[in-house]
């Protein structure tokens, strides 16, 4: 057992000073390496399409909100049959940029970058986080499964609303600009001048 354990660190020397020695001579006949790839409208485009949504914000929060109904009977509200809940909750709301929509135009050393506005992404609701409260049990009117899932839509909406009123989507516009003009500059070669324009598309 110990003679094949000997053996075969041998074969790892040998294998790796082999590699090691092929390596020195690709070296000597390539000194510079692989030649730089060239920077193209169309190169940069699909490598910035490729990452497809770029999520530059994500806005985490806990919320509480209370539903309330009435049975109604021709616009009458029937007495007695008011049914309502308190519901508390985590949620957490992602935002960003459509990078497929991304324009790339080179002019010269100018590059031109065209991205879309920012928008939610994605807004889940942690369902392990809701707590139900003062649940009302109105037998005329009972609570059902539709009154929390509108409920919890209704309530998603309202926190969108209230993210974009705190700035998220312009924070997510400022750092995906920031993240896309780096992703650029680190394509482009350290010898060579580019300058990165970066504007936001018309709606």
């Amino acid at each position: 057992m110990k003679k094949i354990q000997i053996s075969q660190t041998l074969k790892n020397i040998i294998i790796i000073v082999v590699i090691a020695v092929v390596f020195f001579f690709v070296g000597k006949v390539w000194p510079s390496g692989e030649e730089p790839t060239e920077i193209t409208s169309d190169l940069l485009s699909q490598q910035i399409q490729s990452i497809s949504e770029l999520a530059t914000v994500e806005y985490n929060y806990t919320n509480m909100g209370k539903f309330e109904n009435q049975a109604t009977f021709y616009g009458w509200k029937v007495p007695f049959t008011t049914k309502s809940f308190i519901i508390s909750y985590d949620g957490k709301i992602k935002a960003g940029i459509d990078m497929s929509l991304v324009e790339v135009n080179m002019r010269g050393k100018n590059i031109d970058i065209t991205v879309p506005e920012a928008k939610i992404l994605s807004h889940e609701m942690d369902e392990e986080s809701i707590e139900v409260f003062d649940e009302t049990k109105n037998i005329f009117n009972q609570i059902s499964i539709t009154d929390y899932n509108q409920f919890a839509i209704d309530q998603k909406d309202n926190m969108e609303i209230k993210a974009k009123e705190k700035g998220l989507l312009e924070e997510a516009q400022n750092k995906a600009e920031e993240t896309i003009k780096t992703f650029v500059e680190s394509m482009c070669s350290s010898d060579d001048e580019y300058k990165i324009n970066i504007k936001v598309a018309e709606s």
